[in-house]
């Protein structure tokens, strides 16, 4: 978990104590010479590949197809199995001071991606340094037993303890509490400008975006199974815990309002579980890098665990919940690994919405024909052709195919993503990157 420099890690830091607020002593963040070189020759690659021309030929490709106006579909890869991948020199963290081996990750992952074809990515000429942001989160945390196949692995089993189990448990999900530290911020700031001076430009920004799911949190107080039954058996008491946690999740809106801590993501950072929100209808992102008006932001959500819910149900226990947050942004992602293709009628209700997630699960065909000059389809190949064995690269082929010939006329993107293992092969990856771009280019020019 980050410490310093993602401001999504820090949900569920409750704050000890409002004496913890303010910079930190300074003999904490004495980052030596060494650590610092490695840092800025980081830096000077990231400023390079800024600079390519390709960096704006994405930045258009990525617009064209959020515009539903596609010239050729924008690949993006993310949520990779990183610890597989550590043993690669060019991964292998060289600082020891801990804030500069964050800034080192986070800097050899963007060049790794970079130097591996990983799809249309785009490296921006700068740095960004988040705001701290104290968030308690809902006042009650999973309790979880685990099982690990793989000590390196980031993806486990899961089995949750059943938290809130009737109308009284319910209270337990509170409204966060959010602290702004701008003390800390301006500290973080000046340190990494300090460190980066003259190599390349360093941006205070507050939270491009948050992941807006109930069901990702409900289901780890609520249990899995049992939720499922208490549809049929129980509707009340789920309806009345799904109210209680969007009442909190807009307490939490507000609060991020009032202390300026939103900021645009009609950038190059991911919405929603797709790629890239770089789009026209959102004002200049330059314009808000903190003090964002949501409605000049993408919002998103989904219900994984619905699965397998009907229409009716998905709209009766969650969308019509959900869209008390989706209607506060001017443009929506909706959908993760859910399949969405036979719930479109559903997805028209949803406010500005641009942009759909299609799974492996979904039907492409049958969800085109409802997308076609509507919405941006968010295609999923299946990862698991990562998983063991050799990696068939005419399989892998045939799938991308089979995406852009079913949805034929439609703006798509093609984002490969939970990928929890390569077997550690991670050339199997570089591999499925260059024969995507070449099956695209192939196709389109």
């Amino acid at each position: 978990m980050s410490r310093y420099l993602n401001l999504n890690d820090r949900f569920g830091s409750t704050l000890r104590s409002l004496e913890d607020l303010g910079r930190l002593p300074a003999d904490q963040l004495v980052i030596d010479e060494a650590d610092r070189t490695i840092l800025r020759e980081l830096a000077r690659k990231k400023h390079e590949y800024a600079n390519l021309p390709e960096m704006e030929t994405n930045r258009k490709l990525w617009r064209a197809t959020n515009d539903l106006n596609m010239i050729k579909p924008p690949v993006y890869i993310n949520e990779i199995c990183w610890p597989e991948l550590a043993a690669d020199p060019d991964l292998q963290l060289r600082c020891t001071h801990p804030f500069a081996r964050e800034l080192e990750e986070f800097l050899r992952q963007e060049l790794y991606c970079h130097e591996h074809g990983f799809g249309n990515q785009i490296l921006e000429d700068y740095i960004e340094s988040p705001l701290v942001v104290y968030d308690s989160g809902f006042g009650i945390d999973e309790e979880v037993d685990t099982i690990h196949t793989d000590r390196n692995a980031e993806v486990v089993s899961r089995r949750f303890h059943i938290l809130i189990a009737n109308m009284d448990d319910i209270e337990k999900i509170h409204a966060p509490e959010i602290y702004l530290d701008l003390e800390r911020t301006a500290q973080y700031t000046e340190l990494m400008e300090d460190i980066f001076k003259d190599v390349i430009e360093i941006r205070q920004v507050g939270a491009r975006g948050l992941w807006f799911t109930p069901w990702d949190y409900l289901i780890r107080v609520m249990g899995v199974q049992t939720t499922m039954y208490n549809l049929v058996d129980e509707p009340e008491f789920v309806e009345a815990a799904v109210k209680r946690y969007v009442d909190c999740a807009m307490v939490r809106m507000q609060k991020y309002r009032e202390l300026g801590i939103w900021a645009s993501n009609n950038t190059s950072c991911r919405v929603g579980s797709g790629g890239y929100g770089h789009i026209s209808c959102l004002d200049d992102p330059d314009k808000a890098p903190t003090h964002c008006d949501t409605m000049q932001m993408w919002g998103c959500g989904n219900a994984q665990i619905f699965s397998e819910v009907s229409p009716a149900m998905h709209w009766q226990f969650s969308l019509q919940y959900e869209m008390e947050w989706l209607k506060q942004f001017g443009a929506n992602y909706y959908g993760c690994c859910e399949p969405l293709h036979h719930k479109m009628e559903l997805m028209d209700k949803i406010p500005n919405l641009k942009k759909v997630s299609m799974s492996p699960w979904n039907k492409w065909d049958v969800a085109a024909q409802h997308c076609k000059g509507k919405y941006v389809m968010s295609c999923k190949p299946s990862p698991a052709k990562f998983s063991v064995g050799e990696f068939n690269e005419e399989a892998a082929r045939k799938e991308i195919e089979q995406i852009i010939r079913e949805t034929e006329g439609c703006s798509i993107e093609i984002i490969l993503k939970d990928i929890s293992t390569v077997d550690y092969k991670p050339e199997k990856l570089w591999r499925w990157a260059r024969l995507a771009r070449e099956t695209i280019d192939g196709l389109f020019g």
